[in-house]
């Protein structure tokens, strides 16, 4: 499984503060990034998989929809954010 306990506790330490601290919009949208870039691949190598691709395009909404709560919270955290994980190329 490419999304273990330690992974997730990783991406939530990196971005959120503490392994806790879940419920963070910067480490939701690591989670979010860190899941679109594994269904990418995964959708590179198998192109008729419609529900995975359904699956992406939900999670890129949900992504997109904490980065708009997030810019206008505090626009600071929002380019770190953007910086960090490197979404916008």
């Amino acid at each position: 499984m490419y999304l273990t306990k330690e992974v997730k506790a990783e991406i939530f330490k990196k971005h959120g503060g503490v392994e806790a601290n879940t419920g963070s919009a910067e480490g939701q949208i690591a989670l979010f990034t860190h899941r679109i870039n594994h269904l990418t691949g995964h959708l590179k190598n198998n192109r008729k998989d419609f529900n995975t691709e359904r699956s992406l395009v939900k999670l890129v909404g949900k992504r997109r929809s904490l980065l708009d709560y997030l810019i206008k919270k505090d626009i600071t955290r929002y380019r770190a954010i953007i910086k960090e994980l490197g979404i916008r190329k």
